[in-house]
């Protein structure tokens, strides 16, 4: 499984030369509604077993919670379902509020 930092996920998305990743939101739906980063499907990690069919295996699929602990999870789980490109986002949305978007809500 690879990482990145929500640093270089916002240099990746504001590089229109680059096709974006699938942005995998697997928090729950009261934490998405908290604050979310823009474009992400919201598939809580307790669903995707049952939703896995939503994504595409040949997709590149960024997988992000709050700090990074369910996002890994969710990317390993889906390594094991065969999917080839899959990356965790260290520090998840909290993170993502600290480098990249200071008005994003935190909790």
């Amino acid at each position: 499984m690879q990482h990145i930092t929500a640093s270089e996920l916002s240099q990746w998305l504001a590089d229109s030369s680059k096709k974006s990743p699938v942005l995998l939101d697997v928090r729950e739906p009261w934490e998405f509604e908290t604050c979310h980063i823009s474009g992400v499907k919201l598939i809580p990690m307790q669903t995707v077993p049952l939703r896995v069919s939503e994504l595409d295996p040949e997709e590149t699929i960024v997988c992000i919670c709050h700090h990074g602990g369910r996002s890994m999870q969710v990317a390993s789980f889906l390594e094991r379902q065969g999917f080839g490109q899959v990356i965790n986002l260290t520090g998840g949305v909290h993170a993502w509020s600290q480098q990249v978007d200071p008005r994003m809500p935190t909790y």
